[in-house]
């Protein structure tokens, strides 16, 4: 019942025949044929998707993106909305103006990111990383971390990240922004080196989780 991308194949409405006047009664069987395998189909479509594999079948909306360039702050404990400039996957969820995560439908969704953020001055200094939704700034969003000073001749890494359950209606968007006590703290893109790949300065990823509650 599931084709070689595991999706379900939807059964066909069977095309009953119409009698007449007159019972037929090879008609009546046939029409009961054509029901029987529908039906069929239709349970082993349900059975797979109740199954202890069943979520492999279902298409649900999801988003990943990252950024590729470097994110700047210009005026210290100033807000600034995290960018993105580049689409992984995308089914339901575009990303709108270079920073809003947009959804097509209605929902419970999980919002995680990650940040690699850079520090060359030779003191710690801290960042905040929050959510608007719309552009009005979620209660309680924020979340506090500092960026370690520079040691010897390295600067200061850290790589940062947690997720978010956030409400959102059908076209609504959501975005993350950060700001620093130092503007020498930056959310920085690496290019490949050695045996290792580039590093993104930022990933999101958006995936639903629910349909919104109407209780």
């Amino acid at each position: 019942m599931a084709n070689v991308k595991q999706q379900l194949d939807i059964p066909a409405i069977p095309s009953l025949g119409t009698s007449g006047i007159v019972y037929s009664q090879s008609l009546q069987n046939q029409n009961n044929g054509l029901l029987r395998l529908f039906f069929t189909k239709l349970v082993n479509s349900i059975q797979s998707v109740i199954g202890p594999r069943g979520g492999k079948y279902l298409n649900n909306p999801y988003g990943a993106f990252q950024s590729t360039v470097d994110q700047t702050a210009t005026t210290a404990n100033t807000a600034y909305a995290m960018t993105l400039n580049t689409t992984d996957y995308a089914n339901g969820v575009s990303v709108a103006s270079s920073s809003r995560i947009t959804v097509a439908d209605d929902g419970i969704w999980n919002l995680q990111w990650s940040g690699q953020f850079e520090n060359p001055d030779t003191q710690d200094h801290d960042v905040r990383v929050f959510l608007k939704i719309n552009g009005t700034v979620v209660t309680g969003s924020t979340g506090f971390f500092a960026v370690p000073s520079k040691h010897g001749s390295v600067n200061g890494h850290s790589l940062v990240g947690w997720n978010y359950f956030v409400s959102l209606n059908a076209n609504s968007y959501v975005e993350l922004w950060w700001e620093t006590d130092n503007i020498q703290v930056t959310i920085q893109t690496y290019a490949a080196a050695g045996d290792y790949p580039s590093t993104a300065s930022l990933i999101a990823t958006m995936s639903f989780v629910s349909n919104l509650p109407t209780l």
